[in-house]
């Protein structure tokens, strides 16, 4: 709530509407941004008016042939089967989910079903997800609000770790992180950029970091190549996160 995912969808459902000639079907609660016709046809359904719940609207909407549906929230399972039955079959599919970042999503749908349901789900999303983009917005210097990004999308490590699962050296974090040249970024990633483009402050920055140590050796980066004072070692503070994974990896040991 407050991210600016509305607006996002908005947005992308416009970007469509510009310049495909599709049928789209959307399911919102409620409707906030009304859509007129331009290259693509639009029926724009709400919540408690026109359906009773997105399962049941779902199910409804697939009976319109659409190409594109927008499921305003995936609520529960009922709702998720039926989505990916409709990506399954070709349909874009778009909703949106409260987490906090790529990797959530994806373990947030699995727990939705029961264990000895997990590995059908996974071999599922594997297949069908394309894209995943969480949206924080961040306060601004000068003022107002910017948008932080992460985006995973989808090539053989992703679906590799949506089958079987996160592992050591292989987190979903890890593998958006090396995978920046196709396309995909981390929020540190993204809010490392807004750092050095001046658009929010050190502040900003730590506060909102997914792990704080890659964040602040960034900020410690740029701040070098202007010139400017970097972290000095007396305030030097390493997050519990770097410090267990510098461990792990032999330093600090007695």
């Amino acid at each position: 709530t407050g991210s600016g995912k509305t607006t996002s969808l908005a947005a992308f459902l416009n970007e469509i509407n510009e310049t495909k000639s599709v049928h789209v079907v959307t399911l919102e609660d409620p409707v906030e941004y009304v859509h007129s016709q331009k290259k693509a046809t639009f029926n724009q359904r709400e919540l408690g008016a026109d359906f009773d719940a997105f399962a049941s609207g779902l199910r409804a909407a697939l009976r319109q042939a659409p190409k594109v549906v927008l499921v305003g929230e995936m609520r529960d399972r009922e709702t998720v089967e039926i989505g990916l039955s409709a990506a399954e079959t070709g349909h874009l599919v778009v909703s949106t989910l409260h987490t906090v970042d790529a990797g959530q999503t994806i373990n947030r749908i699995v727990g939705m079903f029961d264990q000895e349901e997990e590995k059908q789900i996974r071999i599922r999303l594997a297949d069908t997800v394309r894209w995943i983009v969480c949206q924080r917005l961040l306060p601004k210097v000068g003022g107002g609000r910017v948008a932080a990004f992460e985006i995973m999308g989808s090539n053989l490590r992703v679906k590799d770790t949506i089958l079987h699962g996160e592992s050591e050296g292989k987190t979903y974090y890890e593998i958006i992180e090396g995978s920046q040249p196709f396309g995909m970024m981390t929020f540190d990633q993204c809010i490392t950029d807004h750092y050095k483009n001046d658009l929010i402050t050190e502040e900003t920055a730590m506060g909102y970091a997914s792990r704080k140590a890659i964040i602040g050796r960034a900020i410690d980066t740029i701040k070098s190549e202007r010139g400017e004072k970097t972290t000095s070692i007396e305030d030097l503070a390493i997050d519990d996160e770097y410090g267990k994974e510098q461990g792990e990896r032999g330093f600090f040991k007695e």
